[in-house]
Formats: C-alpha cells, sequence, structure tokens
C-alpha cells in the first residue's frame, strides 16, 4: 500500500516493521488519513507473505496521543448539520473505519507486536490492545490509557470491548470511566501488557516474540474455547456502577452512562458484534452537545490558554 502517515520496513529476518510517523507533526494523531492507512496495510497484510510485524512508532515523545481533535470537531459539526434522520449513519460511517480497521489487523492472520516507548492513549492505546503481543518500556512516560471519558466521549475502535477482556471488568471500568493511566509493573500485573523491558530493548522483544514459536495470530476472544461473561455476570458489577454514577451526576454526563451501556450490550457478543454495538451507541453520543463542549473547554481551549500564557501573550 501507499502510506504517507505510516512506512514499511522489511527486515533481513523476515519481519516487517510498520511505523507510525505522520509528517511534520511531532506527535502521532489518528486523522482520517492516517486510520484509512491502517485500513490500507490492513488489507493488504492478508496476502502478504511476511512473517510478521511489529508496529511501532517513529517519534521520541510518544506512540500515539489518540484522535486528531481538530477533525473530531469538523467531525462534529458535519453531523449535526445534517438532517435529524441521516446524522446516525453518517456518524457510525465516519467513526467506524478505525474500529473496523483494528478488526482487520488482529484477523488478517500474521502476527503483530506492538513496542510502546511513550505515551499510548485512546485510539493508540486501542491500536496497541488490537495486537497480538504488547511491549511497553520502563520510560516513566510510557503509558497505555483510555482518556476519553475526560471529553465527554469513550474509546470507539474496540476500546470498551477489549480493555475488559484482557484487564477484567473492574480494572477495566476504572480506566474506561477515570481516564486512568497504567505503566511499569501495574500494566505487566494487570495483563494490559505482556512484557515490561529497559527503553531501546522493545523492538527486539517483539521481534524476539514473533519469530518464537510461542508466536501467534489470534486473539483470545477468537479462541474457539473463549467463553464470554454472561450478561448477568456483566449486570452484576455494572449496576452498582451505574447508581453511583447517577448519584454522582444526575446523568448529566452521558458518557460514563454510555460506557456502561457498551460493556452490558456488547461485553457478552463475539467481537464483530461488540464493535458495531459500540459503534452503534458512539453514534448516538457524538451528536450531543455535551462532548462537543468538553473537548472546546477541557482540551482546545486550556490548550490556547497554556500557549498564551508560555508566549505572554494573555489578555
Amino acid at each position: 500500500p501507499v502510506l504517507e502517515q505510516f512506512r514499511l520496513e522489511l527486515q533481513s529476518n523476515g519481519l516487517l516493521h510498520f511505523v507510525f510517523d505522520m509528517p511534520d507533526r511531532s506527535m502521532n494523531v489518528f486523522s482520517n488519513k492516517a486510520i484509512h492507512e491502517l485500513w490500507a496495510f490492513a488489507d493488504w497484510l492478508k496476502t502478504s507473505d511476511v512473517k510478521g510485524v511489529v508496529v511501532c512508532s517513529g517519534k521520541k515523545s510518544a506512540f500515539c496521543a489518540g484522535a486528531d481533535l481538530s477533525e473530531l470537531g469538523a467531525a462534529y459539526d458535519m453531523i449535526v448539520a445534517a438532517r435529524t434522520e441521516d446524522r446516525f449513519d453518517i456518524a457510525y460511517n465516519h467513526f467506524f473505519p478505525l474500529g473496523h480497521a483494528i478488526r482487520k489487523l488482529e484477523t488478517a492472520g500474521k502476527p503483530v507486536a506492538v513496542a510502546i516507548a511513550g505515551l499510548a492513549l485512546g485510539g493508540g492505546c486501542e491500536l496497541a490492545l488490537g495486537c497480538h503481543y504488547r511491549v511497553l518500556t520502563t520510560d516513566k512516560m510510557a503509558a497505555l490509557g483510555l482518556p476519553e471519558s475526560l471529553v465527554g466521549l469513550f474509546p470507539g475502535a474496540g476500546g470498551t470491548q477489549r480493555m475488559p477482556r484482557i484487564v477484567g471488568l473492574e480494572a477495566g471500568l476504572d480506566i474506561l470511566l477515570n481516564g486512568a493511566r497504567l505503566s511499569g509493573e501495574a500494566a505487566v500485573n494487570s495483563s494490559l501488557i505482556h512484557e515490561l523491558v529497559e527503553p531501546g530493548s522493545e523492538i527486539a522483544a517483539c521481534e524476539t516474540w514473533l519469530l518464537s514459536d510461542k508466536a501467534h495470530a489470534t486473539q483470545p476472544w477468537d479462541e474457539v474455547n473463549y467463553s464470554s461473561p454472561s450478561l448477568a455476570n456483566i449486570m452484576a458489577t455494572t449496576k452498582k456502577v451505574r447508581a453511583d454514577i447517577m448519584t454522582q451526576t444526575y446523568g448529566h454526563f452521558p458518557a460514563p452512562l454510555a460506557i456502561l451501556d457498551c460493556i452490558e450490550q456488547g461485553g457478552h457478543q463475539p467481537m464483530d458484534a461488540a464493535i458495531r454495538t459500540e459503534m452503534s451507541i458512539f453514534s448516538f453520543l457524538i451528536q450531543r452537545v455535551e462532548p462537543r463542549n468538553m473537548i472546546q473547554t477541557m482540551f482546545v481551549g486550556k490548550t490556547a490558554y497554556d500557549r498564551a500564557v508560555k508566549n505572554g501573550t494573555l489578555s
């Protein structure tokens, strides 16, 4: 595939490095271009003859910081400008490609390992969750997290489905609802990552696994003997959490309730159905004014304020 946001580096050992390295950006984010390049790569990978893939970053600062919020704002404006009866379809079709691309990657039939040497937040974390093996460095800045709830949304590329399946429902709820980040031994102990290494060793660790007899190209939830939790078991945990959220917020913050909807409705489904359930709920949430206002106030506005303070131009 022809790529601009990523690059391909074929190694002499038959492995392929899939390097996320956006041009003219100090930080990788999931723009529309990056999402569609990931989709194209996953489609190509199915028919390739590479032994395996190392997903890594070409940036020193982080793996991926999440969504391109300027594009997210433009998408919101496009959705709410449409006829009410068309908004769901527009939202679903616009935002589902990232979740679908990650699903294509994890089912392409090739083992995929990810080397995380910095922050992997939002969509970056979701991409990591879609890889079969996750390596994290001990660098104090290296961490995984899903902070979308802090700006009125939730991870819509499979994050509400994969995270609880990997770390367990209670730990997954803490990450999803509170924007918690995991790094170091905490990430290992939670089973969020498979291996913790010194900075500079992450790619070699991925390659060692990919070339070993332990490498596999199937996620736990796609194994024949995988057993999804029952709705009753999920509800036993989420019912109290939902009641606590209603007591604290009176329902004025829709994102936490939508996260619980995703887990309750999708947590007992096969992954292909679960990510579509998640996107259906996301497509309703993104139409609401709360996430738009929270992004503008808590991120765009705060970033502009901090920049003005730093430059001495605050008036």
